[in-house]
């Protein structure tokens, strides 16, 4: 019987995510890495918020506020990174080993300058950033997302190091080193926090400390693996340095509408996060919490999403566009079933889950009903406005994918979310309700985007 349904299974993947380009074992050894890695990352940040909640609503809301923000910010070096990936992942696929090396020096170097501008960017302008965006918050919220802003923007360039090394690996399928040097990050930033939140109890200055040690550690465990073990890339220190600017023009054809759209995208969640802010602290906090528990449902979903960069990347590399075609409707189908999956898993275990951020009894119902609408709606939405794009920049359609991101959250999500959230007075429910619609409109352009050629007729090597 066990044969009989292993042979099943294999024949199921065979038919679905084998081609010619690449087998189902090759994918499955690079989304298993990956999928590993955003469950920690995801279920780390859970622990994390769980933890600041100890030192009161006002601290939750500070980093919640503050880490829109730095979501909003660290997007943009994180597009310029999938830049590197694309490119790292065609060449990979050509079998021109002296461009991967190339492409990846390019893609850390860039990636790194590029953080150590933004960083210095917010430093020096924190306080009227602060004032324009969160103005309305209460006193005691407003000197804790001071603090924490501040300690964010000098990590910055730790994490731009370690993104832009994991980027480049991920571009040659390396997707196991990836995971290990994302989770002495991660999990450094825990053990830190358990010792300044939970143990001294030093709230937001605490996690501020964290996040800047661990970092800053993973940056120097990256470029130490890239430099003394890594046998693919041969990258010497002075690689770094001199790389041709026709590579770097090759990363940022990808990367900078990517960049653009990070910044317009995350900017039109920025601003829903004024209109949450005008609501209150508790609004605040839901939807901090309601936001935490979303990404835990689309943790497989989110793997999905990076993994089919490299496998596209690399099929168009070879010049294989039916397997491209192929792994792109198998990874969306794939999408909305674990979608499906972990909704009926996790939606029982609520109580459970809420119960880590200890919330105050008042918000708990307002959660529920956001997450439950959220996890119905995301099956079939999801996939189609999140894998698919990656998939289609995976090809190098990277402009018509920005224009459109940023097109559809501006019209929507922003201008419905206020009209949902605030004129209307649907609050919290309203904004989430905005967004999902905005998943809908963007999914059904890029299925029209995929059933053309235009998507794959970009010379990017």
């Amino acid at each position: 019987m066990q044969l009989r349904l292993r042979e099943h299974r294999n024949s199921f993947l065979e038919k679905h995510l084998s081609g010619e380009t690449m087998d189902y074992r090759q994918i499955m050894a690079l989304f298993l890495p990956i999928l590993i890695d955003q469950s920690f990352i995801i279920g780390l940040n859970l622990v994390n918020t769980a933890m600041i909640s100890s030192s009161g609503v006002a601290a939750v809301s500070a980093v919640n506020m503050v880490d829109a923000l730095n979501i909003f910010l660290i997007n943009v070096f994180v597009a310029v990174a999938t830049g590197g990936t694309v490119v790292v992942a065609q060449y990979k696929g050509n079998g021109n080993d002296r461009m991967v090396s190339r492409a990846a020096a390019g893609t850390v170097t860039s990636v790194t300058l590029l953080s150590l501008a933004i960083g210095l960017l917010i430093i020096g302008f924190h306080n009227p950033i602060l004032q324009v965006l969160f103005g309305s918050a209460s006193p005691d919220v407003l000197d804790s997302a001071r603090t924490y802003l501040l300690g964010s923007s000098i990590s910055f360039v730790g994490l731009a190091v370690v993104q832009a090394v994991c980027a480049a690996l991920r571009g040659i399928g390396r997707t196991r080193a990836s995971l290990a040097l994302s989770l002495i990050m991660n999990l450094l930033y825990v053990l830190l926090n358990i010792v300044f939140i939970t143990l001294l109890n030093m709230g937001v200055i605490g996690m501020t400390v964290a996040v800047n040690i661990a970092r800053f550690v993973g940056a120097i465990c990256a470029l130490y693996y890239l430099f003394r073990i890594d046998a693919s890339l041969h990258l010497r220190i002075r690689d770094l340095v001199h790389f041709p600017l026709s590579m770097l023009r090759k990363i940022m054809f990808i990367g900078l509408p990517f960049a653009a759209e990070q910044m317009f995208f995350n900017g039109g969640k920025l601003l829903t996060q004024v209109f949450i802010v005008s609501l209150g602290t508790y609004a605040i906090a839901t939807n901090a919490i309601s936001g935490s528990l979303a990404m835990v449902f689309q943790i497989p979903a989110v793997a999905l999403s990076l993994t089919v960069v490299t496998v596209v990347g690399q099929c168009i590399g070879r010049g294989h566009i039916e397997d491209a075609r192929k792994f792109i409707k198998s990874f969306l189908w794939l999408g909305s079933i674990l979608l499906a999956a972990i909704a009926l898993i996790l939606m029982p275990m609520f109580k459970l889950l809420v119960g880590l951020f200890d919330p105050p009894a008042e918000i708990v119902d307002d959660i529920f009903l956001i997450l439950l609408i959220n996890s119905i709606i995301q099956v079939p939405l999801w996939p189609i406005s999140f894998i698919l794009p990656s998939a289609l920049r995976a090809a190098g359609d990277s402009k018509f994918t920005s224009i459109t991101s940023m097109l559809t959250m501006w019209l929507f999500r922003v201008v419905l979310g206020y009209v949902l959230g605030i004129t209307l007075g649907l609050g919290i429910l309203g904004v989430w309700l905005a967004m999902n619609c905005e998943w809908g409109v963007r999914g059904a352009i890029f299925l029209w985007r995929f059933r053309g050629k235009k998507w794959y007729e970009h010379k990017l090597i």
